[in-house]
């Protein structure tokens, strides 16, 4: 299967598993569009400190990149959006949580973020689709609309691992204990763009 394939194809199935059901339809009928913007999310305060002293580090998978600030010891995630379903909008690439004391890691791939449901669903490796973060607040929304464009921005998202379950298994894979879903694991926004 082409890499082009094999992304469509995921990119579909993380768009159609967060698509929401309205009674009388499926979410077959929600159209998927093409979209432009980025998904960008910092770790907040404290949480690199944790995850340097387990071994833990985050990396990006392209296009999707992590640049680390020493200064502020932070890790800031970028992620292009590159399609939307009515609230789940799509990511290109993705990020990894790797141990680098055991080279154990945990691979989210093309991350949906559904504003909506407020989930963060990323394609597994093992191909399965799993909400993963918990979107716990969105701050603002603003609406720019022009003649060719129609962009919606979400600003001071607060990310949290979704459940117990999560953390656990985050945990489990990457031998650690330092992920757990009552902190904030980062603040971010999300601006996505679509022709009119």
């Amino acid at each position: 299967m082409s890499l082009t394939k094999s992304f469509s194809t995921g990119l579909a199935v993380a768009l159609l598993a967060l698509t929401p059901v309205v009674a009388g339809t499926t979410p077959a009928h929600a159209d998927e569009i093409p979209a432009t913007g980025t998904f960008t999310f910092t770790t907040a305060p404290g949480i690199m400190p944790a995850w340097d002293s387990a071994n833990i580090s985050l990396v990006g998978v392209s296009p999707g990149s992590v640049v680390t600030n020493t200064l502020t010891n932070t890790a800031r995630v970028n992620l292009p959006v590159v399609a939307k379903a009515s609230t789940a909008n799509a990511m290109a690439g993705g990020f990894r949580f790797v141990n680098t004391a055991t080279g154990e890691n945990f691979r989210c791939s093309v991350p949906v973020v559904d504003t909506r449901a407020r989930v963060v669903d990323c394609v597994l490796p093992s191909g399965y689709n799993a909400a993963v973060f918990e979107i716990s607040e969105i701050a603002e929304r603003t609406k720019v609309n022009t003649n060719a464009t129609k962009t919606t921005i979400f600003d001071g998202i607060e990310l949290r691992i979704i459940n117990r379950e999560m953390a656990n298994r985050l945990n489990d894979e990457l031998d650690t204990s330092v992920f757990s879903a009552s902190v904030v694991l980062a603040t971010g926004s999300l601006i996505v763009a679509r022709d009119r």
